[in-house]
């Protein structure tokens, strides 16, 4: 049945067109915070964790209301003394008002993320998204039914939002899982701890890229400055072929998103990546350019 709701989901193209707005809704929003831009967008992507932000805000809010349901079905026991009830009623709309707080946190690093998918997985992260609004709107509204003293329509409120918002962590989890958005997807990296020459001096102009193979694994090789780097062919976001991309004041940039690394660490300069590009050694030789693994970063 899941599947099916994934399917009938992504067949909807008449949600493209809305999305596109809305994404270009976010760029001008972006654009906005001027020289900070890059500092604003690394922040939500998560590259200060090295993986999205989006994931561990999504648990930690689930968890949040997760307890807001736990607590509310131990206030709702019966037997129970008066004291225990009114301190589960009590502890019950604190988890939920942090759960507010990190769904908000959540939905903003989720979009800053949603905004880079395509096609299928547009669609399903756009109705993921809604989904969450959804049952946030719901949450706040149990949140100040708990406030007004309507315990038992807050309950009600609150579950029936978490109800939907586990749906839509399913449509999350196929994003994730399925699809590989959020995941590290540079592809096996070189482990070879051996010197390999891989191409002639000549063959590669100041400038430019080039893939090369190694062991079954594929290399760009850089040349900037008069300096030879080595990289990983795909790009951790959405695996973009690196050899398509450009080099940029010692940065190679995906071709797909724009995200930046340096390519003497493969530290993300700039966003939507969140992990490192692979970076090997390298260096010229005899005339020859020759790469080894012993310099890849540690995860």
């Amino acid at each position: 049945m899941g599947e099916r709701a994934l399917a009938l989901i992504g067949r909807q193209e008449w949600l493209d067109r809305p999305s596109y707005r809305f994404e270009n809704v976010l760029s001008f929003v972006f654009n906005a915070f001027g020289r900070q831009r890059n500092r604003v967008t690394n922040a939500l992507n998560g590259v200060w964790l090295g993986h999205p932000a989006h994931p561990p805000l999504a648990s930690f809010a689930s968890g949040a209301i997760g307890t807001t349901v736990a607590l509310d079905a131990l206030h709702a026991l019966p037997h129970r003394p008066a004291v225990e009830r009114l301190d589960a009623a009590r502890f019950a709309q604190r988890a939920l008002g942090i759960g507010i707080l990190a769904n908000l946190g959540s939905a903003v690093t989720g979009v800053t993320d949603w905004q880079h998918t395509h096609e299928q997985d547009r669609r399903v992260g756009l109705v993921h998204g809604l989904l969450n609004l959804l049952a946030t709107a719901l949450y706040v509204t149990s949140w100040l039914d708990r406030r007004r003293g309507r315990q038992l329509r807050g309950v009600a409120v609150s579950a029936f939002g978490y109800g939907i918002a586990s749906a839509s962590g399913y449509l999350g989890g196929s994003l994730v899982f399925g699809s590989g958005v959020g995941i590290d997807q540079s592809g096996p990296g070189l482990r070879t701890t051996e010197w390999v020459p891989v191409l002639a001096e000549e063959s590669l102009p100041e400038g430019e890229t080039q893939r090369v193979e190694v062991d079954g694994v594929g290399v760009v090789v850089c040349r900037t400055n008069g300096e030879v780097s080595a990289v990983g062919e795909f790009c951790p976001h959405l695996a973009a072929p690196m050899s398509d991309g450009w080099l940029d004041r010692g940065r190679i940039v995906c071709p797909w998103h724009g995200s930046q690394f340096d390519v003497h660490s493969g530290r993300v300069v700039r966003g939507p990546a969140a992990a490192p590009l692979p970076w090997y050694q390298a260096r010229l030789h005899d005339g020859k350019i020759e790469v080894r693994g012993e310099g890849e970063l540690t995860r």
